[in-house]
């Protein structure tokens, strides 16, 4: 029998295990989630913990053994399904790593499904440290409640993803000329293409003019305007993103 928690368990640290979970189960925790546990949030034996596994949902688990450096949890049962996610894929050239890092982070804020670093001309940062994004994103899911964490695909170069590209995925890519004669309101953009998308933001300066043909020769591609300013690429890749969410994603009532 668990003993009741000192804090509702809505207040419960909340972390994610690369793990399937299940009702019953034991799961022993070391590593940089015990020292969070133990060090930083100083758990004690019967405290309630919240573990989402990307997989099969969130559980509530309590501590049962309390050890130096690890410690185990019992699962009293499932709080919620794995979220539904909203079909949409980022596509967007790695800027400088902070920023880059922040974009992943908000991504999955936003609720995003997937992650696709594309190299392109004008792309400066060619070195992209999967597992450190992986975090950025982990931790942005872990504080937000997303029981469900985005695909992070490798780096592909424009050509070989266009060349790929799925038949049924609209692709709405930011092309920052369109305000200047009207065009590409993404609101009726919106309206006319349902279905799996994917937004494409480029880098710093932009896509060069024979990327930008190579774009709108794939018959799936939807150019659109996100308005008469010049956007940072990381605000544009947001900007998308929310406009999205709000049109055809999960924001919609």
């Amino acid at each position: 029998m668990p003993a009741t928690p000192a804090y509702p368990p809505h207040s419960a640290p909340r972390l994610f295990v690369d793990v399937e979970l299940s009702d019953g189960a034991e799961i022993r925790l070391d590593g940089s989630h015990a020292h969070y546990l133990l060090k930083v949030m100083r758990i004690k034996q019967g405290d309630p913990v919240k573990l989402f596994d990307d997989r099969t949902g969130e559980y509530l688990a309590h501590v049962t053994t309390l050890g130096k450096r690890d410690l185990i949890l019992s699962i009293d049962g499932k709080t919620r399904e794995r979220e539904a996610v909203p079909d949409l894929w980022l596509c967007t050239a790695p800027i400088k790593k902070d920023r880059f890092n922040w974009i992943a982070e908000k991504a999955t804020e936003l609720g995003v499904d997937r992650l696709l670093p594309v190299q392109t001309e004008r792309t400066q940062n060619m070195h992209i440290k999967a597992d450190k994004l992986r975090f950025h994103m982990i931790e942005a899911a872990e504080q937000c409640e997303r029981t469900a964490l985005p695909v992070l695909a490798p780096l592909v170069k424009l050509d070989e993803m266009l060349e790929n590209w799925p038949e049924d995925r609209h692709l709405f890519f930011a092309d920052e000329r369109l305000h200047e004669t009207g065009e590409g309101s993404f609101r009726k953009a919106l309206v006319a293409h349902d279905g799996p998308a994917a937004i494409l933001v480029g880098p710093e300066g932009g896509f060069s003019d024979s990327e930008n043909e190579m774009i709108r020769a794939l018959p799936q591609s939807v150019p659109i305007s996100l308005g008469p300013r010049i956007l940072r690429a990381e605000t544009a890749a947001l900007a998308a993103i929310s406009l999205w969410m709000a049109g055809r994603g999960d924001w919609s009532p």
